[in-house]
């Protein structure tokens, strides 16, 4: 799988640009805020429908105008198909397919499978817990794009059931007295189902994970330290993997048990939106303990399982290595290089060519103010 073109329309910093990548490694290389990322950006904005950089769509759109606009030309074997995106802030996102409209703009997830590895991921190492819950959905949909849907169902249930909460919470404080909260029970039904499904998914990814990282941290380290991930649930620690009716009862028992405290305190207290991700190195935890360079280690190696578990599913997706290889020494730096210059398209992002190693050989673009230009 490979991006063959990429076309924006007040998107960031671009008012209207295209650029035609090649498959194997491409280098984007210009000076820091020029608008390197925003390319990369916009490429994982068609894989995931969010931004790795922001939590909000309206700094996508370029000053001045109302909605930007991501075409993407996919190439994938002998198949080639054209993806668009409208993002509109405060509107739903439209979307086509193959030029035509989708009924909704995550009907497009899955055309375009991308890895993103940036500056921004050492929060998977030293962030809070929902860096890793979203890295976690992302393969996620990657591996089965049909649990975008379930993961956005999750999240209506979710914000619905704490809007009830929340109400009642209100009312006591301000002595309005106690509202009828007999729909709760619906709602503690549908969170169970939908939650037990997620969490279902999340224990098998994690268990197929495991692996992947522990080679991958070996590898990017040079064999310094045993790397490891555990999933931390606010149901205990169930098994690794669990019937999805056991997860929907197990749920819906200790939302029963904790609804005095959500009550008290007027948002849900239990469910997949509350778990962690466990990293450690060897005995100790990551964070808290972990080096910079080890932090850096493992995120890069939690990005790595993720690209070669999808891999062994049989999928090639497109490798983003956003302004990484400063951030590395030089030894990690070829170690990195040789990990990844089998990828079917590997896109690079640099302020200075010399930082990328020799190995990545391929095609090279200057980004410049303007436009991005390829190099002869």
């Amino acid at each position: 799988m490979y991006v063959a073109r990429l076309e924006l329309v007040d998107f960031r910093s671009y008012a209207g640009m295209s650029v035609d990548f090649e498959p194997g490694v491409n280098v984007l290389i210009g000076p820091n805020g020029i608008g390197k990322t925003n390319l990369v950006e916009a490429m994982a904005y068609i894989a995931t429908l969010a931004s790795h950089r922001v939590s909000t769509d309206a700094p996508l759109v370029r000053s001045g105008a109302r909605t930007s606009i991501i075409r993407a030309r996919v190439v994938s074997g002998a198949r080639e198909l054209l993806v668009e995106i409208a993002i509109e802030p405060g509107k739903a996102n439209r979307a086509r397919l193959g030029g035509s409209p989708t009924r909704r703009a995550r009907d497009v997830v899955g055309a375009l499978r991308l890895v993103v590895f940036a500056p921004e991921d050492l929060a998977l190492v030293r962030g809070e817990p929902a860096e890793r819950r979203r890295y976690l959905d992302d393969l996620l949909v990657a591996r089965r794009p049909r649990f975008a849907g379930v993961r956005a169902d999750y999240d209506r249930v979710l914000k619905q059931r704490n809007a009830l909460l929340r109400t009642a919470y209100l009312a006591r404080k301000t002595g309005a007295g106690d509202r009828d909260l007999s729909t709760l029970t619906v709602w503690d039904a549908h969170l169970a189902e939908h939650g037990a499904e997620l969490l279902g998914a999340r224990l098998e990814l994690c268990t197929e994970l495991t692996p992947y990282v522990a080679k991958a941290y070996e590898a990017v380290s040079a064999g310094r330290g045993a790397a490891t991930i555990g999933y931390r649930s606010t149901l205990g620690d169930p098994p690794p993997i669990v019937d999805r009716a056991t997860l929907t009862e197990r749920l819906s028992d200790a939302l029963a048990a904790a609804r005095k405290d959500e009550i008290d305190r007027g948002t849900t207290l239990v469910g997949p939106h509350r778990d962690d991700l466990a990293l450690a190195l060897g005995e100790l935890p990551v964070k808290g303990y972990a080096s910079h360079g080890e932090s850096w280690s493992f995120a890069l190696a939690l990005r790595l399982a993720g690209y070669d578990l999808l891999r062994a599913d049989g999928i090639e997706p497109v490798l983003v290595l956003d302004d990484v290889f400063a951030e590395l020494d030089a030894g990690r730096r070829e170690r990195l290089a040789e990990l990844v210059a089998g990828a079917s398209q590997l896109v690079v992002t640099c302020a200075v060519a010399d930082d990328v190693p020799s190995t990545l050989d391929g095609v090279r673009f200057s980004v410049l103010e303007g436009g991005v230009h390829r190099e002869t």
